[in-house]
Formats: structure tokens, C-alpha cells, sequence
């Protein structure tokens, strides 16, 4: 009996110091800043846990790290797809380009020998390649060196500008290069309110000036390429304006410049690059027009030039990145495709498109 007591007492002592350094040795692993109280053991985190955290976490629990970067994951935006690589360009038994566009011409640019076509009548919008027409009748015209004062109704011409201001006074050459490199709307309308006095007037003279050239099935109603209705071309047409364009030295000269400085009125300068990508690509290509609006799609003019060849070849309504790759394939068969005696090498005829989709 003497030996419980005394067990009991010395239990009854050590009891409540084996507590406190319990309790000191919780305190003393504890984070500083958190109050004082118990500390919770970490548990497994199951799957329904998990996506509690990610979808819908609680507003007032702290988030990990880790829990933040899951939770990122989860929700991130999906990245943006990089442009699609245009496909390689394919050929037809004969060796011509296929072509994704809606109408196509081949045509040498010095006896308008016709070396591939397909659609070339179709009745299409031309948009912005109808500016190498406003730009041929300006250089026509000449005095390219004397001043042109912008009016107001020349800016009213979205959405692609120069931003030219009403009172500012240029030199006519330099708005026609501006017009040829960078394709501003409103410098088109300046250049032909300049000419004819209005862009109603200018209209007419391009569609006198289209039909001199034997462009019959195309009817212009504004100097820029803005759809409007009853404005029409085609590629054959087109062609026979730009074979006009190519032989004019001063058209020839601004084309092919692959960008240019446009001082402003105000003095200050801005540099305008080559809507033409071909041109960069293709160091044999020497111009000439670009063109887009949703009617029309992609449409591109271009020419280039080797020793004894000229190509000027007519893409309508491609897609954006078809137009170039199209366009690049046409030029380099043009300009190589002819035997020494001037006839093609291969057939390049009309109906040969029917065998190309």
C-alpha cells in the first residue's frame, strides 16, 4: 500500500511537466506573425479537395503557392495560334502553279502575250489595285513637281489614311508615291479631286482612260478601290492598266521601292513600307499594287523582270496568305517559263484551271 501511495505522488508530479514541455515545444516550431493556438496537422489532400481548391476556392482560405499555380493552370487563356503556314505551292502536270485565288493573268508585260489565265473575265471588285489606274492618269498628266493644297473632302476616305490635314500643301510627286508604296485612301482622293476637280469627275476620266486601253468590262466609281456599287474589273482588264503602269517611267520608278520617308506639311517624317511583300521575297519582282476589302479579298498586282522577259501577273480574290505565295509561284513560272523563241514551254491555255482543284 505504502509503495502505490508513493507511486501515485510521483505520477501526480511529472504529469503536468511532461504537459508543459509539450506545450513549449509547439510554441517554439510555430511561424512568427500566426496567433497563438493549435497547429494543424497537414492531411492528404483527396481529389474532391483538389478540385474544390481549382474551381471554387473558399474566400477565406489562404492559398499555397502550389495552389495558386494549379489554379493558374486551370484558368490560364489559351495561347494563340501562330498564322497558319501557307501550304507548299503545288503544280499541274503541265508545271503551272496551282492557285487558291478566284481569277488569275499571266500576260508578258512587253507584247501582252497571254502565258496563263483563269476566270480572267470574271466581273470582281478590284479594290485597291484600281489605284495603279488613279496613279497612271496622274503621271500622265505630268507637273508632278507642282503643289497640291488638301481639302477637306479629300480626308473623309476611312480606314486606311495618311492622315493628310485639310490647308496642307505637298508636291503632286510626292502624294503619288505615298499613294503607289503605302495605298492611303485619302491621298487617292486628293490626287483626283486635284485632277478633275471632284472624285466624280476623276471617275470618268478612269473610265475613259480604261477603255483607250481595252479594259471594256470594267466601270470605276471611285479613285481609291472602296467597294461601292457598280464598281467592277477583271483580271484581264487589270492586267492591260498595269501593262500601261509598267511602261511609264515614273510608275516604274516608285513601285519597286521597296519603302520611302513622307515628310509631313509640319515637318515631320514618317516611314512608309511596300504593301507588296513579294517584293522583299522575290529579289527579281519590280512591283506593283496591292489591294483588300472584304468584297474583293486579297488581290495583288505584280510584276518582275529578268534579261529579256517582263511578267506582270493579276491575283483576285485570294486568301491572305495565298495571295503572296499564289502570286510568287505565277511571277517566277512567267519568267521562266517561255523557250527562246517566245511560245511557252508547257500549254498554258484557258481551261487548263478547270484541272486545278
Amino acid at each position: 500500500m505504502k509503495w502505490r501511495n508513493r507511486i501515485l505522488f510521483f505520477c501526480a508530479l511529472i504529469l503536468p511537466l511532461i504537459a508543459w514541455g509539450q506545450d513549449a515545444e509547439s510554441e517554439a516550431v510555430r511561424p512568427s506573425g500566426i496567433a497563438p493556438g493549435p497547429v494543424r496537422k497537414a492531411r492528404a489532400v483527396t481529389a474532391k479537395d483538389k478540385e474544390e481548391v481549382d474551381v471554387s476556392p473558399s474566400p477565406v482560405q489562404k492559398s499555397t503557392k502550389s495552389t495558386r499555380a494549379r489554379s493558374h493552370r486551370t484558368h490560364a487563356k489559351p495561347k494563340q495560334k501562330p498564322e497558319s503556314t501557307p501550304a507548299p505551292t503545288e503544280y499541274t502536270p503541265d508545271g503551272i502553279p496551282k492557285t487558291g485565288a478566284a481569277s488569275v493573268i499571266v500576260v508578258d508585260a512587253n507584247n501582252g502575250q497571254i502565258l496563263y489565265e483563269k476566270n480572267a473575265d470574271e466581273v470582281r471588285a478590284a479594290a485597291s489595285t484600281q489605284k495603279l489606274l488613279t496613279a497612271l492618269i496622274v503621271a500622265e498628266r505630268g507637273f508632278l513637281d507642282q503643289p497640291v493644297t488638301v481639302q477637306t473632302v479629300d480626308t473623309m476616305a476611312d480606314p486606311v489614311k495618311l492622315n493628310i490635314k485639310p490647308g496642307d500643301t505637298y508636291q503632286r510627286i510626292d502624294l503619288l508615291r505615298a499613294l503607289l508604296v503605302k495605298s492611303p485612301n485619302d491621298v487617292a482622293r486628293c490626287l483626283a479631286r486635284d485632277n478633275a476637280g471632284s472624285v466624280e469627275a476623276f471617275a470618268e476620266v478612269m473610265n475613259r482612260r480604261a477603255r483607250e486601253l481595252g479594259a471594256i468590262h470594267s466601270h470605276f466609281v471611285n479613285p481609291n478601290g472602296l467597294p461601292v456599287p457598280g464598281q467592277y474589273s477583271s483580271a484581264r482588264d487589270l492586267s492591260l492598266i498595269a501593262r500601261a503602269a509598267y511602261v511609264n517611267s515614273t510608275i516604274r520608278s516608285i513601285v519597286c521601292l521597296p519603302q520611302l520617308v513622307f515628310r509631313y506639311a509640319n515637318g515631320r517624317t514618317r516611314e512608309l513600307e511596300n504593301t507588296n511583300k513579294v517584293l522583299r521575297r522575290l529579289p527579281y519582282c519590280n512591283g506593283m499594287k496591292t489591294g483588300y476589302t472584304e468584297a474583293a479579298g486579297h488581290c495583288l498586282i505584280c510584276s518582275g523582270a529578268r534579261p529579256g522577259r517582263d511578267i506582270i501577273v493579276v491575283v483576285l480574290g485570294d486568301s491572305k496568305a495565298g495571295v503572296w505565295r499564289d502570286a510568287s509561284a505565277l511571277l517566277s513560272w512567267g519568267l521562266w517559263s517561255l523557250n527562246n523563241n517566245g511560245s511557252p514551254s508547257r500549254p498554258a491555255l484557258t481551261g487548263v484551271a478547270e484541272r486545278m482543284h
